[in-house]
């Protein structure tokens, strides 16, 4: 069934889908408020020149952040502002909290904006009011809301548990988001299940760090396989030796590689 979006916020997906067709890649770059700097010697404003016009559809971004890089850059990608935070210093680094708002979101120029819930956290309480909370101001603003779901606690064994993972999804779509990123739970089979499960698209994370192109590509190609809506990746690209070089390796699987679609009697070859 196809949501009747309103004219505002059918042109901001056009801008999030910018290379066209049902996936997209997301660089998330918010890591440092969680774990501190990620560039390095550079500066972030370098980092997203290398990514801008190498296919990647959007960045992740902290509101301050933003005004530390060239507004000329989001003519080849778009902003998505990201409204939580927690730091790994924190005595529970799982508990996120809203550090921004939509409306300030919008001021700066924001295309979607994302909050981040980890279920099965100690906070999990204030995590989950907190997206509905940010899902109410997007419905009044037209703004895109992808909604970062993860099973991640104390009472959480096996965070890539199909069945922890397929209600991470649910919750997302439940609450209003329009777009959710959870983590892959490694079988293509079993992904499929949890991508077919969910109303809204799924876009898999980045995953663990890898140590070639290789290992790499193979990675995103099990998620186009099992109907992933593209993938949000951040170290495996801005950690990378040639950032701009491997964004665009993984934006030419996301957005051209022929995967596989699941139908009820089998998994058949269909092109991207």
């Amino acid at each position: 069934m196809s949501i009747n979006y309103s004219f505002a916020r059918q042109v901001r997906f056009r801008r999030l889908y910018r290379h066209g067709g049902q996936r997209m890649l997301v660089v998330p770059l918010d890591h440092s408020i969680t774990m501190g700097p990620i560039t390095g010697a550079g500066t972030l404003d370098q980092l997203i020149g290398q990514l801008a016009g190498n296919g990647v559809d959007a960045v992740v971004l902290h509101k301050g952040s933003v005004r530390h890089v060239d507004p000329a850059w989001f003519a080849d990608t778009s902003l998505i502002v990201h409204l939580s935070a927690s730091t790994v210093r924190a005595a529970d680094p799982d508990a996120k909290y809203l550090v921004a708002t939509v409306e300030e979101s919008l001021r700066l120029g924001a295309d979607a904006v994302s909050v981040h819930v980890n279920l099965g956290s100690r906070d999990e309480r204030r995590q989950i009011a907190d997206l509905a909370e940010v899902s109410e101001a997007c419905e009044r603003w037209n703004v895109p809301l992808l909604a970062m779901v993860y099973p991640r606690g104390p009472r959480i064994s096996d965070p890539q548990d199909p069945a922890l993972v397929a209600h991470a999804v649910t919750l997302a779509a439940d609450l209003g988001a329009d777009i959710v990123k959870t983590v892959s739970v490694g079988s293509v089979a079993a992904m499929a299940d949890v991508v077919a499960a969910c109303p809204i698209p799924v876009i898999v994370a980045g995953g663990p760090a890898v140590s070639s192109a290789a290992e790499l590509r193979s990675y995103v190609i099990d998620a186009l396989r099992a109907g992933a809506a593209g993938v949000a990746m951040g170290r495996n690209i801005f950690q990378a030796t040639d950032p701009g070089a491997t964004a665009q390796m993984v934006a030419d699987l996301v957005h051209r590689e022929p995967v596989a679609v699941r139908t009820p009697e089998r998994l058949s070859i269909a092109a991207g």
